[in-house]
């Protein structure tokens, strides 16, 4: 990676260097965009929100949202492939419930803060 100068030095040429290497991976700011993305619908924030507080099957995930079960199942394989939620198999029934990873679960709390009203 070629060395960068930052057009005003102040000083501090080691955080610069901190702050350049830092945000200069535009991978891991892409896999985050990636999130907000798949979040950027009402019905996955609708859906993940639900799931949050039970673990449940598309039928009653669509009926409690008003959607079909087509729609319902795009968005939870959406918000599967995000590691945002998980599933399990019981016999012919697919449940699904928010996961704990730690995108998750900040998720989470920030859902809680933004709705408490």
């Amino acid at each position: 990676m070629e060395q960068v100068k930052l057009p005003h030095q102040h000083g501090n040429a080691k955080r610069a260097d901190e702050l350049i290497r830092r945000f200069s991976d535009i991978e891991k700011f892409s896999a985050v965009a990636d999130v907000f993305k798949k979040l950027g619908d009402a019905n996955r924030i609708r859906i993940f929100c639900l799931l949050c507080s039970c673990e449940e099957c598309v039928i009653n995930i669509a009926a409690i949202l008003n959607m079909s079960s087509p729609a319902a199942s795009h968005h939870l394989r959406s918000l599967k492939d995000s590691h945002l939620i998980v599933s399990r198999r019981e016999g012919k029934e697919v449940y699904y419930k928010a996961s704990d990873t730690e995108e998750s679960l900040l998720l989470q709390k920030l859902l809680q803060t933004v709705l408490k009203g």
